[in-house]
């Protein structure tokens, strides 16, 4: 049984509804501290500022639509940090909604997905992520109900999650191209289900469901472009689309130079170089955004995967393979994908799964754990009051104040 059966599991649905109105209600508070933009938001905000007044193409080396729900947010809300900020909420209470619905389709347990979510909101990226004007914020939010969707597809050989799921993957590489291979991903997964365990796939032929992931997932991602066709300069047409898609893969994919913030990919899991979004003084006092995971779960996160293969190696449980298995795939396409330089927050997908991680592999160990569970969620919960005033940009007593959240050198 899941979330997505109409009648048994209605109070799952709204628990998850209370999850995400929780969630945006945490987001928004002091959304607009600090306001001057933060990281990248130097790069993103006037992108959506050139969407909002058809200008031409600005920061063309990704595509358009996160930068388009940015835009949105400044339309209704005002040029201002609120404005610029909002749409991040929304999708980072989206995310958190995802983590409770993807851990009680592996589960069927209200528990596991009430765990997932508490460790997805302290996990420390989701809060930060849901606070800044970025697109990965956005690449998560739609990858993980995508993900969510075409499981649930694959379960109950549902057409239209299927559909929603491949535009929703579409729609997830409209934001950044990261999201790219779970496209692919979706599809092997498909066939090796299929494959494997046929008697469950009623309703949705081979064929069929290939032509609608792919279909539909491209359609979505090329719709996300309608706006540059009505650019003041430098307008796309149908002839030009292709060429500006590998205008954006040569960007993607060029030499860069040596960045104070650059990490290789086997690096994030072990937290050895976050990234500080902002470490200065402005409104009035010295504030800071550290974007770390918290040391508990991103640690413990990596146990819980251990545990999970083990358990699978053991039992079979698809759902103990199914979460570790998507965890490792985020990292290692980071292994593969052609880029010169990685940063920290790349990893912001998996450290977000690694929440589903950690909860299913508690769940399924429940019994030998016993109050462990317990225990270690206060654990979690304490980094997570330890870390806030780096994570939150509130006051600090000095310049020198970052000492006591830098606990090794490469955290500096």
């Amino acid at each position: 049984m899941t979330i997505f059966e109409r009648r048994p599991h209605l109070p799952a649905r709204l628990l998850m509804l209370l999850v995400a109105l929780a969630s945006e209600a945490i987001f928004l508070f002091r959304l607009t501290v600090p306001a001057k933009p933060v990281f990248d938001e130097v790069h993103y905000l006037p992108a959506a500022r050139a969407l909002l007044a058809l200008s031409g193409p600005a920061n063309i080396e990704h595509p358009l639509l996160a930068k388009e729900l940015i835009a949105a947010s400044m339309l209704a809300f005002g040029d201002v940090p609120f404005g610029w900020r909002f749409a991040s909420t929304v999708a980072g209470s989206a995310t958190v909604a995802a983590v409770f619905a993807l851990t009680h389709l592996l589960t069927g347990r209200v528990r596991a997905a009430l765990l997932a979510t508490a460790f997805a909101l302290l996990g420390f990226t989701i809060y930060i992520q849901a606070r800044i004007a970025m697109l990965d914020t956005f690449l998560v939010a739609f990858l993980l109900w995508g993900v969510v969707l075409l499981a649930s597809a694959i379960h109950d050989g549902s057409v239209r999650k299927w559909s929603a799921g491949s535009i929703l993957l579409g729609l997830a590489t409209a934001c950044k191209w990261a999201a790219a291979p779970y496209v692919a991903a979706a599809a092997v997964t498909f066939l090796a289900m299929r494959h494997y365990r046929p008697q469950r796939w009623p309703g949705l032929g081979t064929l069929p469901a290939l032509a609608l992931l792919f279909g539909l997932s491209m359609g979505a991602y090329f719709a996300t472009f309608a706006p540059a066709f009505f650019y003041g300069s430098d307008a796309l047409t149908l002839g030009t689309l292709p060429r500006f898609q590998w205008d954006m893969y040569l960007r993607q994919t060029q030499r860069l130079p040596a960045h104070t913030y650059q990490s290789n990919w086997w690096t994030w899991p072990l937290l050895i170089r976050p990234i500080w979004y902002l470490y200065e003084p402005v409104d009035g006092a010295q504030r800071g955004i550290l974007l770390l995971g918290n040391p508990a779960l991103m640690w413990g996160g990596l146990v819980a995967v251990a545990a999970c293969y083990h358990g699978w190696v053991k039992t079979g449980a698809v759902r103990l393979l199914a979460p570790a298995a998507l965890w490792t795939f985020s990292l290692a396409i980071f292994a593969i994908i052609p880029k010169s330089l990685g940063f920290y927050y790349y990893y912001y997908p998996s450290s977000v799964l690694l929440c589903v991680v950690t909860a299913v592999a508690l769940d399924h160990w429940r019994t030998a754990l016993g109050r462990w569970t317990e225990v270690y969620l206060l654990l979690v919960f304490g980094l997570w009051l330890y870390f806030l005033p780096v994570l939150s940009a509130q006051p600090l007593a000095n310049a020198a104040a970052f000492h006591r959240w830098t606990w090794f050198p490469g955290w500096v």
